[in-house]
């Protein structure tokens, strides 16, 4: 079981603090798409572009999958009670997956919005407005960004992950919407506004789905990458009095890992000092992975058991 405070091998890992960046880290991406959205608006207005629209509809999307994430991880956040003795951290995957469906969405009608574009081309109005938004528009998320990266490597959350991932996207989709401002305007070439929208619509499309991907992951209760697992044996292993480690299992659920695993000890070893030894293996492990809840199951050597669960 873990505690507040944990020791991990580059210094203590406060979970409460973890938990107010995540929720500081939602905030600020909600007040930034807020301010985005307002900025592209005007931009649009003024420009027509179909590059502007895609954006904008992209910033809106972005708006309400933070609101999305901002409550979810506060629900994530709430510790364990009765009815749900694992915690709440599924709510991140939920959230994502949601994110994932409405950023999905607006591709597609962006794709719509940009095949009409490309029927029907129009010369675009006012562009130096629109490529001021844009330099703003990318100013303002890369400094997101790379909040939400540290927020991310502090906490493994799988909801500012997923938020993180389209504000990404973003820096690119803000860099390709100022080319086809310049190509459509400046250089007369009029199928570049829809192209450039038609492509960002397909970037969009693809990060829905690596969002979508990590968070079935996650509710799938995927194992942990191969290399933890292998850390997680070489650790157990390491102990002199342990023989065998076997029936390892893994999940992650939101900012939590669970892991349990079977730990064959010497069969004429006392209860107590099977009971030390694992505790010992335990302690270790939590030192590596801070965020992890550890189940061990003592086996004595020289027994075979049988289990209905995959055994690796």
């Amino acid at each position: 079981m873990t505690s507040d405070t944990q020791q991990a091998p580059g210094g203590p890992v406060d979970l409460e603090a973890n938990g107010r960046l995540m929720r500081l880290a939602t905030y600020a991406s909600v007040s930034v798409a807020v301010t985005l959205i307002a900025l592209k608006t005007g931009a649009w207005i003024v420009t027509e572009s179909i590059a502007m629209l895609s954006t904008l509809v992209d910033s809106l999307l972005d708006a309400l999958a933070s609101i999305v994430s901002l409550l979810a991880v506060r629900h994530a956040l709430t510790p364990a009670d009765r009815e749900h003795r694992f915690g709440h951290g599924k709510a991140e995957a939920l959230a994502a997956m949601a994110q994932s469906a409405f950023i999905a969405g607006s591709a597609v009608l962006l794709l719509f919005q940009a095949g009409e574009r490309l029927i029907n081309p129009r010369p675009l109005a006012r562009v130096e407005a629109g490529i001021l938004v844009m330099l703003v528009s990318i100013a303002l998320t890369v400094v997101l960004v790379l909040f939400q990266i540290w927020v991310v490597r502090r906490t493994r959350s799988v909801a500012v992950a997923a938020d993180s991932l389209h504000y990404k996207g973003d820096i690119l989709v803000n860099a390709a919407v100022i080319a086809a401002l310049i190509l459509g305007s400046w250089l007369g070439w009029l199928y570049a506004d829809p192209i450039f929208g038609a492509i960002i619509a397909l970037y969009i499309l693809y990060s829905a789905w690596l969002i979508m991907r990590t968070a079935l992951d996650m509710l799938m209760d995927r194992e942990m990458p191969e290399a933890d697992r292998d850390r997680i044996r070489e650790i157990a292993m390491s102990h002199p009095e342990v023989a065998s480690v076997h029936d390892l299992r893994t999940r992650r659920s939101g900012p939590s890992s669970f892991v349990q695993f079977h730990l064959v000890m010497d069969a004429d070893l006392t209860l107590l000092k099977a009971h030390e030894i694992s505790d010992a293996v335990e302690m270790e492990i939590r030192d590596a992975f801070p965020e992890a809840e550890v189940l061990i199951h003592q086996d004595p050597t020289g027994i075979i058991e049988k289990h209905a669960f995959y055994r690796p």
